[in-house]
């Protein structure tokens, strides 16, 4: 008889592991080639295995909710189409707790170079992930140490937020061990004292209210967002801009548009299009911040957060957005949207964004302080377009006219993007948007 294993498939460059959701076959069941056997969560996108092999699934190696690294085997097939009894299946990987993925999928995101697991075994009970202690391990922190960084993760596990910040203000807030730390820059250049990171408050509860379980997504999202806050020193500037001949520009084509390709053109193409020329202008925009290193990015790759009908958001990535014409970034931005509403993407179109953008106009919203997508360094939020009394200078003096305008909201990551830089940029997508040719072709 042969066995054959079906192994976790490589979903993405930062992707390096997959939590089990369910299992579409059970053991014994007759599997084709190409047949999905197992649904899997990799960061925000739920996907399938499908089958390498046609023959009966003989073994199940992992269950339910457990965490399998990019490479390893999750079943064995028969191939030879027998159910019978065969030598043992090769013994799995140690299984981690499924919370973990929680916090390394984070991990994944943020990431400039995903570093080596920690050999260092950790001391008492408490349980600290591979990157937890390969940070630990080159910054020298002991194992004592760590053992009282005080972890806003479940059950008071450590994080890698937990972590960086600690070693942030290292030398700044005594550790409660009495144990040596190695010296490092941050305990030379730390002089101040500050206190100590809060613990969240108890929620009282009162008669009525009810508890709300978060969903996978959502707790990636709240951890991303709360590590992006600590990470970043966030300042944002606004621009109005009028958008009138956008705006005419648009219902003059709209029409033909949907009827020739099918499909509706938003002006969310026009924005992306708008940033991608911006950043060509300011290429400091495009970069992520690697310690005490800025990576300036080449490829241009403009995430546009989606919101899904579950009420979570997703970010889908329209790569080398700067080398597509109007008509291409459309038809992108069009597929992406439809498909990530229905957590239809695949985890590789999540990854690899260089700058986002957010368009909270369609909520009715004029404006917002949106938080950077680390490792990003800024994002933008549109507003909405809305009709107001704007004063015109003309040949024969100023007038006031009815304009479509709308404010542009951009969030930047001020250790290394100034507010020169950070101000010119958003005056500048303002410039394309307002210049917008009257006649431009689709």
């Amino acid at each position: 008889m042969a066995e054959k294993p079906i192994l976790m498939p490589k979903m993405g460059e930062s992707i390096a592991e997959a939590t089990i959701i369910r299992w579409l076959k059970k053991e014994g069941d007759r599997v084709e080639k190409d047949e999905p056997i197992v649904e899997i969560a990799t960061d925000k996108v739920d996907s399938e295995i499908p089958s390498t092999e046609a023959g009966i699934l003989v073994k199940q190696l992992y269950q339910d909710g457990q965490v399998v690294k990019v490479g390893e085997p999750v079943a064995m097939i028969n191939t030879e189409g027998s159910a019978s009894a065969s030598a043992p299946a090769p013994e799995p990987v140690k299984i981690q707790d499924p919370v973990k993925v929680v916090e390394q999928t984070i991990v994944a995101a943020t990431e400039i170079a995903k570093p080596q697991p920690s050999t260092e075994v950790p001391s008492g009970d408490r349980f600290y992930s591979p990157l937890v202690l390969n940070i630990a391990r080159t910054e020298g922190i002991s194992m004592n140490e760590l053992d009282n960084i005080a972890g806003s993760g479940k059950d008071g596990r450590v994080t890698k937020a937990d972590i960086l910040s600690y070693v942030q203000n290292r030398g700044q807030v005594q550790p409660q061990s009495s144990a040596t730390p190695l010296a490092t820059p941050q305990t030379v250049a730390a002089v101040e004292k500050v206190a100590p990171e809060p613990k969240p408050v108890a929620v009282a509860l009162g008669a009525g209210d009810e508890i709300i379980e978060m969903d996978r997504v959502r707790k990636l999202i709240a951890d991303h967002m709360v590590m992006s806050k600590r990470t970043s020193p966030h300042v944002t500037s606004f621009v109005e801009a009028d958008v009138t001949n956008l705006v005419n520009w648009r219902n003059k084509v709209k029409d033909s548009f949907k009827k020739r390709e099918g499909e509706n053109i938003t002006f969310t193409p026009i924005f992306v299009w708008a940033i991608a020329k911006a950043i060509k202008d300011f290429p400091m925009i495009n970069v992520s911040v690697d310690g005490d290193k800025i990576i300036k990015k080449k490829n241009i790759n403009i995430g546009m957060a989606v919101a899904q009908q579950s009420g979570n958001l997703i970010v889908p990535v329209i790569k080398n957005a700067d080398t597509m014409n109007l008509l291409g970034i459309t038809r992108v931005v069009n597929d992406l949207a439809n498909r990530a509403r229905v957590n239809k993407l695949v985890p590789d179109e999540i990854q690899g964004g260089t700058y986002t953008v957010t368009n909270v106009g369609s909520f009715g919203n004029v404006m917002g302080t949106p938080v950077i997508n680390q490792p990003q360094v800024a994002i933008m939020a549109i507003g909405a377009i809305r009709k107001k009394p704007a004063v015109l200078e003309t040949e024969m003096g100023d007038v006031i006219a009815i304009r479509h305008m709308m404010f542009l909201s951009h969030s930047y990551d001020h250790r290394v993007v100034d507010g020169a830089l950070g101000g010119m940029f958003v005056r500048r997508v303002a410039d394309y948007l307002e210049q917008w040719d009257s006649n431009t072709e689709l």
